[in-house]
């Protein structure tokens, strides 16, 4: 996982909500969603328990909460519609 990739979670109790990568480390991946989990608070998760949208954010997107909130409504919004799938594993 990269850092801007979007992801939903698959465990926990934020399954099914979407996020943003904003960082990694050995065995975990930092996922903000701009409301529940903050820039400065981010959600550590297990890389097993979420799941590839194959969408990635432009810097800009993910550079404040308000933006994060935004970009995820609007891709949430095409989830929705059967634009984008969750990636296969």
């Amino acid at each position: 996982m990269v850092v801007g990739e979007v992801v939903v979670s698959l465990r926990g109790r934020d399954q099914n909500r979407l996020g943003v990568v904003v960082g990694t480390d050995d065995k975990y991946v930092y996922v903000c969603d701009g409301k529940y989990h903050r820039l400065g608070s981010p959600k550590r998760k297990n890389p097993r328990h979420v799941a590839s949208l194959s969408v990635t954010l432009a810097e800009d997107e993910r550079a404040g909460d308000a933006g994060l909130r935004r970009a995820l409504a609007r891709l949430r919004d095409l989830r929705k519609g059967g634009t984008i799938r969750v990636e296969a594993r």
